[in-house]
């Protein structure tokens, strides 16, 4: 399992802070691969708001009630409010990735509400982006390094998220239906889960009775990505990680996340990266 967590000031303790409109308390991912299961249950809730948004894999959450179970599948974020019971796993059999972040505020209510979220609800479909993931990571980062006006830049950086979140929830999916979203959903779980296998976009199409041109076109209004970029996007992020967890080679790492070529993995990683693979890991390693 790989995890990675930033709080404000350091501290684990859950808060309530009615000084400011909004305030980010902290922020965090979970990566399950083999582990069997990592179970969260606080009967009373929490005093702070939180959101978790399924990149890959789903989630298994009980709402209101223990005995019942909802299936939340990668693509949706749940919202909880303060005070209300929480009790969810995750499997390390579903290879589930979560990003959470907690946050408190005078305001919160309102600003959620400001950005599409209704008082009643608790799950919300906004696919999956690697832009989400890039957001969680920053301010991830920006608690753990508490730089200057670093409380100011969280709240920028969840305003952003919020934003994007309802861009998502606003906009019209001309062919939605449950077809649709079945299919885009198992794409999107084929491609989390074999996505260092050499996959053919063709075959995988032909294989579920589509069109090459139709699939790729539905899953980028579903993922906002096509499904090459989705692959590639997953990989990288992979990859990534290692570099700035593990002491692999960049040639075990290219290997690792699909990529028989060194050479290609490392242009690759700069295109998307900014960055060779190893000038990213001699600059993570300063951290």
């Amino acid at each position: 399992m790989y995890m990675n967590t930033g709080y404000l000031n350091h501290s684990h303790m859950d808060f309530k802070d009615k000084s400011r409109p909004l305030v980010v308390g902290s922020c965090g991912t979970y990566r399950l691969s083999s582990h069997p299961k990592l179970p969260t249950y606080r009967p009373r809730g929490r005093l702070d708001y939180q959101i978790i948004y399924i990149t890959a894999g789903c989630g298994h959450f009980h709402f209101d009630n223990m005995d019942n179970e909802t299936i939340v599948p990668a693509g949706n974020i749940v919202l909880y409010r303060p005070k209300e019971l929480q009790k969810y796993e995750y499997y390390g059999k579903d290879k589930t990735e979560v990003y959470w972040i907690h946050f408190t505020g005078n305001n919160v209510k309102n600003i959620l509400r400001q950005y599409g979220f209704p008082d009643k609800e608790r799950v919300f479909q906004v696919g999956t982006s690697m832009e989400y993931e890039q957001i969680f990571k920053r301010i991830i980062i920006e608690l753990q390094r508490c730089q200057d006006n670093y409380e100011e830049m969280l709240v920028l950086l969840l305003r952003h998220l919020l934003i994007i979140f309802h861009r998502e929830l606003t906009r019209e999916h001309i062919s939605k239906n449950e077809y649709l979203d079945h299919e885009m959903d198992n794409a999107v779980t084929f491609f989390s889960e074999n996505y260092n296998q050499n996959i053919s976009i063709d075959d995988y199409a032909a294989s579920r009775g589509m069109s090459v041109s139709w699939f790729i076109r539905n899953f980028k209004k579903y993922t906002g990505s096509t499904p090459m970029q989705f692959i590639v996007g997953i990989r990288i992020n992979n990859a990534q990680m290692l570099l700035e967890t593990t002491t692999y080679s960049i040639n075990e790492i290219s290997k690792i996340v699909g990529y028989d070529n060194q050479l290609y993995f490392s242009r690759l990683f700069h295109k998307l990266k900014g960055y060779s693979p190893r000038e990213y890991r001699k600059i993570r390693n300063k951290f």
